[in-house]
């Protein structure tokens, strides 16, 4: 994943280090990618001193939490609100990770609050996602904001995140994925997401069939718990869908700008998060349908162009593979469907193409530039293993060693009226992203 440009700005000399370099810095800190735990953050967050003032919403959940997240934040910026969002992972640009009003903070900004972490942490060996997030909390603390939002990057318990006390806490759902890390049932996984409700605070599970774990937490915490399907609910009416809450009801909004079949599902428990801060800070009607209008957020069922059709989902999972393969049905018959699929080896890569196989008429496997990616010849094994040849040669499996190959075969192979997906990993999105015509440009 690319950093963006530095910008050609006059700093003092102090500052000569650029934001993909201290990136870069970061991401050598800490023997361990991933090390959970709340002890080493919390250190260096009570140095620096950081609290909100403004109302905190925290997003946790398997999959849907970077929707979620990103609607919350336009809806309040419709609203008039000056608006933080912090997300993970980025795409293309580390700027992705944090936002204010809806636009990715600037290079000489970033390595601003770098060098104060840096300065402030002493001998503490933070991970890169700690490190980050305390960029985050200062950059956003500093910042005069009226709501902040929080996604969570992994599990909720021990998450780095959930050092702040949330006012809002939001799982959007709980499936099988990081069992290495979470747990290798729904429920030990719950009990980990739950970790983000507090005493007295208004929480959501976004989902029906919540895990036991999930209420017991809930309940044992005194977190005020609100569930989608008992508390509040949709109805689709048509083209139009209606938000049916517990004090509050909206009839006949359109549906969201982000593609898909669990997009309403998302939306209404953003719009039951909205209706629980309303006394603090309220939203209106028209400001709430704006907000599920204009939300954008790449990779998530994206359709990039048509004729032939490129869409992006990051569908890494059994529970995200299902989501994405009743979107491809729902979009109507094609002639045929190219798949450019990578991923990593600790998923349940079995799972997803048992979901996905159905969908697909020929793959495009690539490997990633990550040592614990699946490679792509153990991808055409696996896709063997499960029948996808039914018997033939392995003439409907092809192997790339990078995504960009992947999709420029795929379009040249795919007529009009085919579609071409890339799904699986955030990389596979950035990869295929990387050149040509469907490269992105860092807008501000």
């Amino acid at each position: 994943m690319k950093m963006s440009r530095q910008s050609a700005v006059n700093k003092p000399e102090r500052n000569h280090r650029s934001l993909s370099e201290w990136v870069q810095i970061v991401e050598g800190l800490h023997p361990r990618n991933i090390e959970m735990g709340l002890e080493r953050i919390r250190v260096v967050k009570e140095r620096l001193g950081i609290r909100f003032d403004c109302p905190v919403i925290t997003v946790g959940g398997t999959n849907g939490k970077g929707s979620t997240s990103a609607m919350l934040q336009t809806i309040y910026g419709e609203a008039g609100y000056k608006t933080g969002l912090y997300s993970s992972p980025h795409i293309h640009f580390f700027n992705e990770r944090m936002k204010i009003d809806g636009k990715m903070v600037d290079d000489e900004t970033l390595v601003h609050y770098f060098e104060v972490i840096e300065e402030v942490r002493g001998d503490v060996p933070l991970t890169f996602f700690e490190f980050t997030t305390l960029v985050a909390f200062k950059l956003f603390a500093d910042s005069h904001l009226d709501v902040l939002v929080l996604e969570v990057g992994l599990g909720g318990r021990l998450d780095a995140v959930n050092l702040i006390d949330a006012d809002i806490a939001i799982v959007t759902n709980v499936a099988i994925d990081h069992v290495e890390y979470l747990g290798d049932t729904r429920e030990k996984i719950g009990f980990e997401k739950a970790g983000i409700y507090r005493q007295g605070k208004t929480a959501f599970y976004g989902d029906i069939d919540p895990p036991e774990s999930l209420l017991a937490h809930a309940a044992s915490v005194g977190a005020r718990l609100k569930v989608f399907g008992t508390d509040y609910r949709f109805e689709t009416d048509g083209d139009h869908w209606d938000y049916l809450g517990e004090k509050s009801s909206y009839a006949s909004l359109v549906p969201p700008s982000l593609k898909g079949d669990t997009q309403i599902h998302n939306a209404t428990t953003v719009v039951a998060a909205v209706e629980a801060l309303q006394q603090r800070l309220p939203v209106d009607a028209a400001a709430i349908e704006r907000g599920i209008m204009k939300t954008e957020l790449p990779g998530r069922f994206q359709i990039l162009q048509n004729e032939p059709s490129v869409i992006l989902d990051v569908a890494h999972n059994p529970h995200a593979a299902a989501v994405l393969a009743n979107n491809l049905k729902d979009m109507g018959p094609f002639h045929a469907t190219h798949a450019v699929f990578g991923a990593m080896s600790d998923k349940d890569i079995d799972g997803v193409i048992e979901l996905m196989k159905g969908c697909v008429d020929r793959w495009y496997v690539t490997d990633l530039p990550l040592p614990r990616a699946a490679t792509a010849e153990a991808l055409k094994d696996k896709l063997i293993s499960a029948g996808v040849t039914r018997g033939k040669t392995n003439q409907c499996i092809s192997v790339y060693h990078n995504a960009v190959d992947a999709m420029t075969s795929a379009k040249n192979n795919a007529q009009k009226n085919d579609r071409i997906v890339a799904f699986g990993s955030f990389w596979v999105v950035t990869g295929v992203t990387e050149e040509g015509d469907l490269k992105p440009t860092n807008h501000r």
